[in-house]
């Protein structure tokens, strides 16, 4: 038996509670809590609502049994093959292995990573992949011919970006090990540079990996942690000091929502608005903080979290009204393109649940027709979309095998 299984029947039996009594605590089927207690797998929403029934953290619940294996697509070998030896090159007694490569100037450098920031946010991601190896290999080259302090100091920024650029790219990917590895050599080589805003920047997205890894205790400590050691006085900071403090709290918020910490989650995204109060419209600067940030972005969380909950009229009450409405988008500006994506499959779910599938289908098409990449990478997108193929009577419309066919979802 597993260690989840374990853990759900001990916790279980701890309160005096039936298998019945725990299903209907968690307005669960009874079939599922068996199936989990007798080593099944399970949703993470269904944990979610476990965790709630028992009083306890999702955290607590999770196997500590070694993961099944990836699966990857025999593209993918190939296509990361080479950042990966950019990445984590063989390391001797003296330098690491690398290739040679020819000297680019800083100044090019940091435009290859601006540039490679816009692909990536275009969801050009095989284009970010091909770009990253020359420029990891060149912050390598430039760090190692720096002359005096002030060069290496700058070099070793530019390096920091480099990583922080391929941590986003292969987070996104579910290239987890990898991106810890670009993630961590960025944030030390920021420490390093005393570079502390970009530093704190690597950290929010080191939290976006580890809440990928349901590693929500952790994300949740680091990134609390990080907030307080940069807060920022609220009457001088700039732009980008808010952005990056209101992007560490919604990492909080994130992390203690799905951790079945709800007051903790309201106190972080309360702090989170109060960092995007401050700013007039969203904001973004790749150099300075993680993503888009502003009144938008911090509402779009806030639904998210009614989505988490399972409370599908509260999304969809908020979907289209205030920051994320047409005037406000206009007053605003919009958020960066995954999370706002990200808040239309929050919609898409909304309408699931409460059996729109057409609506659902609609918002998913949405989404396609913008950043089909991107959907491709998305659980919540096969989950709604497995939903609505459940509960399909007649046959299916273009639209639907169409999707069905780009998310790899077979019934």
């Amino acid at each position: 038996m597993s260690s989840l299984a374990e853990n759900v029947r001990n916790y279980r039996r701890q309160l005096g509670l039936s298998q019945e009594q725990l299903a209907d605590a968690a307005d669960l089927s009874v079939g599922t809590v068996r199936k989990l207690e007798q080593g099944g797998s399970s949703s993470i929403e269904t944990l979610h609502e476990l965790a709630r029934a028992l009083g306890t953290t999702t955290s607590s619940l999770f196997a500590t049994e070694a993961p099944s294996p990836v699966h990857m697509d025999s593209s993918d070998g190939p296509r990361l093959a080479e950042l990966r030896r950019a990445l984590m090159p063989p390391v001797g007694l003296t330098q690491p292995i690398t290739e040679p490569t020819q000297i680019v100037p800083l100044s090019t450098i940091r435009a290859n990573i601006d540039d490679s920031h816009a692909r990536y946010h275009a969801d050009r991601y095989d284009s970010v992949a091909k770009k990253l190896p020359g420029i990891l290999r060149a912050t390598e080259t430039a760090v190692a011919l720096s002359g005096d302090a002030a060069a290496r100091e700058e070099a070793i920024t530019a390096r920091a970006s480099a990583f922080l650029l391929a941590g986003k790219y292969l987070t996104q990917v579910r290239r987890y090990d990898m991106a810890y590895y670009a993630l961590s050599s960025g944030i030390r080589d920021a420490r390093d540079a005393g570079q502390i805003q970009l530093a704190a920047t690597g950290i929010v997205g080191m939290g976006w990996l580890l809440l990928r890894q349901d590693r929500f205790d952790e994300a949740e400590q680091l990134a609390a942690t990080t907030a307080q050691e940069v807060e920022p006085r609220m009457s001088s900071a700039s732009p980008a000091q808010l952005a990056v403090w209101g992007e560490l709290h919604l990492r909080v918020a994130s992390a203690a929502r799905r951790n079945n910490r709800p007051d903790v989650a309201k106190e972080a995204r309360r702090m989170a608005a109060q960092a995007a109060s401050g700013l007039d419209r969203e904001h973004i600067d790749f150099r300075a903080h993680w993503t888009t940030f502003g009144p938008v972005t911090a509402e779009t969380k806030v639904i998210e979290d009614l989505s988490l909950a399972g409370d599908a009229r509260g999304v969809l009450s908020r979907a289209d009204d205030g920051p994320v409405g047409a005037k406000g988008l206009k007053r605003l500006g919009r958020p960066s393109a995954n999370n706002w994506d990200r808040h239309r499959l929050d919609v898409a779910r909304a309408h699931a649940l409460l059996g729109s599938h057409q609506d659902a289908m609609d918002e998913l098409c949405a989404v396609k027709d913008t950043s089909a990449e991107w959907l491709r990478h998305q659980s919540m997108a096969r989950h709604v979309m497995r939903d609505i193929l459940k509960h399909r009577k007649r046959t299916l419309t273009k639209d639907m095998r169409e999707m069905a066919s780009h998310l790899g979802v077979t019934g």
